[in-house]
């Protein structure tokens, strides 16, 4: 045997070993148990739930905007520009603020203020009742709601991985809709996924200016000048067991989400549960410089999206660790604690679509593709036994091994296997016995003109080599743009059919060729070829 040919047969059983490996690594509990180790089944045969979610930009626009509001009347009343009044005036048009009331002597230094830098994202203008708009701009906004929509996705990933959720897809989905896809296989409970996904869990620190107050109007009857511009009116109870109350706070908090370093559930000296959160360095910091100045008699308020869930009388300097309680269950302690690790989503989540695939719709598509499968691959072998006899077993090896190889790269890559992906297998199995009827007849060809056995071959391998390339590479290419483009079971047929189609060249090509030529090694010059 020559030294070529022994290479090539080393290396196609070192493929065909590692392929083998990758389908049911070490073998642990029999051969069914390694295959479901290793070849993951995608929604459509395991089960499990598909949503459809659209992330609510607004908020984050109006969240982003309300903090410029808040940070424009500070830095007004720094710069000595006092009696403005800044609103935002159309609640469907959140990017847009107004300054109003600003004294003609200091439109100058408001000026200053809407210049300093920190207003570049906003376009400034002036209206003939003297007061200035400054108007968020259109490359601001849809960069906004870029990262709202990017954020969304890392903060249900991250949620949905704490889940334990096995092999989820959660990617953008439709065109510019600020539509997120999500496909949780094998989730059988659904509600308390939503519930995890859609909670907010936007925790804030503020100080307490005012209050409680019984109502809204009590809340303002204590404020016959109106409410300072940097407070705000917040609900709440305060503490359990003291029903809705109403809180004056800061309006820009001590403290907020991206500053929490870790929660997690805990229990009081009464062995009710509650949560221990502990803050980044700079936030303990600055946690700690604002309760050092308001020890004995200032209150904060614990506010959890949107609502008081505690306030508490600052008794000492707090640096970096905190408890938050408010009458939990372990559960809902466990599931908050859990929100706050992974952060606030930016905005909050609609709902378009909520479907359930039932694992026994899952199982009837695995045997019925699994029995297409296999049949047309039976079919497909004994036709190439019977039409091209002695080199039909040549086919065979071939169609086995693009079989193994194909599964063994799901096994490695840990993508999962769908019903369109088993559709890919066959097509693959169709392309590669079309690969070798290719060759085939190109050497039947060349046998007819008188050449031999081995020229035969030769020539024939060489002839079909470029129209098989290039079948192959048009066909990969549109598989690449259906991944691009395409969805949850579309992918994996696309991944299917692609691994498959670049097997197939290995296996129709070299595999094909090696056997061959191990055949013709051991024959004579002249001898037929069985063909």
């Amino acid at each position: 045997m020559g030294k070529s040919l022994r290479n090539r047969i080393i290396f196609i059983v070192a493929v065909l070993l590692v392929s083998v490996y990758g389908i049911i690594g070490i073998p642990k509990g029999g051969l069914k148990e390694s295959l479901a180790r290793n070849i993951h089944l995608g929604l459509d045969l395991k089960g499990g739930t598909h949503l459809v979610l659209q992330v609510q930009v607004v908020e984050a626009l109006s969240h982003a905007t309300d903090t410029a509001v808040a940070t424009l009347e500070d830095e007004l009343t720094k710069a000595g520009v006092t009696g403005t009044v800044v609103t935002k005036p159309n609640p469907d048009h959140p990017e847009i603020i107004q300054v109003s009331g600003i004294p003609a002597a200091k439109l100058g230094d408001a000026r200053g203020v809407f210049n300093n830098g920190n207003y570049a994202t906003y376009d400034l203008g002036s209206n003939a009742d003297g007061s200035q708009t400054l108007t968020m701009k259109v490359g601001a906004i849809r960069d906004l709601e870029t990262r709202a929509l990017d954020q969304s996705i890392e903060t249900i990933r991250d949620r949905i991985d704490k889940l334990g959720v096995s092999e989820p897809v959660i990617e953008k989905y439709g065109l510019g809709d600020n539509e997120i896809l999500v496909e949780l296989p094998g989730i059988d409970d659904p509600g308390h996924v939503q519930d995890v996904i859609q909670s907010t869990a936007r925790l804030e620190i503020h100080e307490v200016t005012g209050g409680p107050y019984p109502t809204d109007a009590d809340a303002m009857s204590a404020n016959p000048a109106g409410l300072p511009p940097d407070s705000m009116l917040v609900h709440g109870n305060g503490a359990p067991g003291t029903g809705d109350q109403v809180w004056m706070v800061k309006r820009v908090s001590v403290v907020a989400g991206t500053d929490f370093r870790d929660a997690q559930p805990s229990q009081d000296e009464n062995a009710r549960p509650d949560i221990t959160f502990n803050l980044t360095t700079a936030a303990g910091d600055r946690f700690y410089k604002f309760t050092d100045e308001h020890k004995g008699t200032g209150q904060m308020a614990i506010i959890l999206d949107n609502k008081v869930k505690e306030v508490a009388t600052i008794q000492s300097a707090i640096r970096d660790t905190g408890r938050i309680t408010g009458g939990f269950t372990s559960d809902q302690a466990k599931d908050l604690s859990m929100l706050l690790r992974t952060g606030s989503l930016p905005a909050s989540i609609k709902y378009l679509e909520t479907r359930t695939v039932g694992p026994s719709l899952g199982a009837a598509s695995i045997r019925q593709g699994v029995i297409a499968a296999v049949i047309g691959m039976l079919v497909v072998m004994a036709f190439m036994l019977v039409y091209y006899r002695g080199a039909g077993i040549n086919a065979d090896l071939a169609l086995v091994l693009n079989l193994v190889i194909l599964l063994g790269f799901l096994g490695y890559s840990h993508a999962s296997l769908t019903l369109p992906g088993i559709a890919g297998v066959i097509l693959t199995i169709g392309m590669g016995v079309d690969s070798n009827v290719l060759i085939f007849e190109r050497i039947r060809e060349e046998l007819r003109s008188g050449k031999t056995a081995a020229m035969a071959v030769q020539e024939g391998f060489k002839h079909a080599w470029v129209t098989i390339v290039d079948t192959h590479v048009t066909t990969i290419v549109s598989a690449a743009i259906l991944f691009l483009f395409g969805t949850g079971p579309v992918k994996g047929f696309a991944v299917t059919l692609t691994i498959g189609l670049l097997a197939n060249i290995f296996t129709a090509v070299l595999v094909s060729r090696v056997i061959f030529d191990a055949e013709l090694r051991n024959k004579d010059r002249n001898a037929a070829l069985s063909i």
